[in-house]
């Protein structure tokens, strides 16, 4: 390329040049073409290397993570709705990684830890614990056959699904797969089949906040995609200690795998929680939750340190911050309950 670059300069010289008085610098860039065809010929017919193939590969390899990572340093990660209010600001005594966390028993309403529990952000996924609550409120048919269409694909945040349109599967496996996995097209095909469809949905979801006294909640649709689905950590802990009620949502939020036939095969979903899978924790109602505008979430009902508890984590940053949250939070009850 640099040798075509250089010979169109050089043929162009030579059409006008002498008209102009040019010879001297035709003259100039013909032997200056010629110098870099004779680099070019050398660069190209210069052996390689003789240093091992993998040597080479792995100079190549720290080089591109070089590059990674100036890209990272120069794009920074999206602040959520908690980080511009500043609420990272706040200091705890456990040093917790969310900037929002509430620790009360369930049954005396204690409240044992609060962290900018008044604090309204968006909440992503935990909408779906709403979500599951009118439909089983509705009393609607579990084993009647839904199917998922292209209303449910999601326009907000452009995520994908495994449940591709034209799937058909229960109410109550739907549900099943928006408690444990957060699907959100089985959260969306939950509200479009709730009695008067979608927006009846949606408007029973805001009456039972208002019924709860979650003064503080707002939600605009059934799947949490949208950073308008708003609420505190003090709200949430009504929904909880609500929704621990209900076997139903008790057993699908805490099931650790489902398998459901999709087509001629059967797809296995697994839970988001980890915490579930740990034959240390009880669990008996749980519900996570993610978007970048709301940062990590999570909400559980479990037993420990000889207590029912009601736990929220709100705007947590690492991905497995709000786990470590929980960790950190069951330790300092331990300790702090046998001092």
């Amino acid at each position: 390329m640099r040798r075509l670059r250089w010979w169109g300069f050089v043929v162009a010289l030579a059409v006008g040049g002498s008209s102009l008085g040019l010879a001297p610098v035709y003259a100039a860039a013909k032997k200056e073409a010629k110098r870099s065809e004779q680099q070019i010929q050398v660069r190209t017919t210069k052996p390689k290397a003789s240093a091992p193939r993998k040597a080479v590969k792995g100079k190549a390899s720290v080089k591109r993570k070089a590059v990674v990572a100036q890209r990272q340093a120069i794009i920074p990660a999206r602040p959520t709705h908690g980080q511009l209010a500043g609420l990272h600001r706040t200091d705890d005594p456990l040093d917790l990684k969310s900037n929002v966390a509430l620790v009360m028993d369930q049954e005396t309403n204690e409240v044992l830890l609060a962290k900018n529990e008044a604090a309204v952000l968006p909440i992503a996924s935990i909408t779906k614990l709403m979500t599951a609550l009118v439909v089983s409120e509705a009393q609607q048919d579990l084993d009647e056959v839904l199917t998922i269409s292209s209303e449910d694909i999601d326009t907000e945040k452009h995520t994908g699904s495994r449940l591709a349109v034209g799937t058909r599967l229960t109410r109550g496996e739907l549900m099943h797969l928006a408690l444990m996995s957060s699907e959100n097209r089985a959260a969306n095909a939950l509200g479009r089949h709730y009695p008067g469809g979608l927006q009846a949905a949606v408007a029973a979801m805001n009456q039972k906040a208002r019924q709860l006294g979650m003064a503080d909640t707002r939600y605009v649709e059934p799947t949490g995609l949208s950073s308008a689905n708003q609420s505190s950590a003090s709200d949430l802990a009504r929904l909880v200690k609500v929704a621990y009620e209900v076997p139903l949502l008790r057993e699908l939020s805490t099931s650790t795998e489902h398998k459901v036939r999709v087509g001629r095969r059967d797809m296995a979903f697994r839970t988001t929680n980890g915490l579930v899978r740990s034959p240390t924790w009880d669990i008996g109602l749980q519900k996570t939750g993610y978007i970048a505008e709301a940062g990590r979430c999570l909400v559980m009902q479990a037993e420990m340190a000889g207590r029912k508890l009601i736990l929220v984590f709100l705007d947590s940053a690492g991905k497995y911050s709000r786990i470590g949250d929980a960790e950190r939070v069951r330790r300092w009850l331990s300790t702090h309950r046998a001092g």
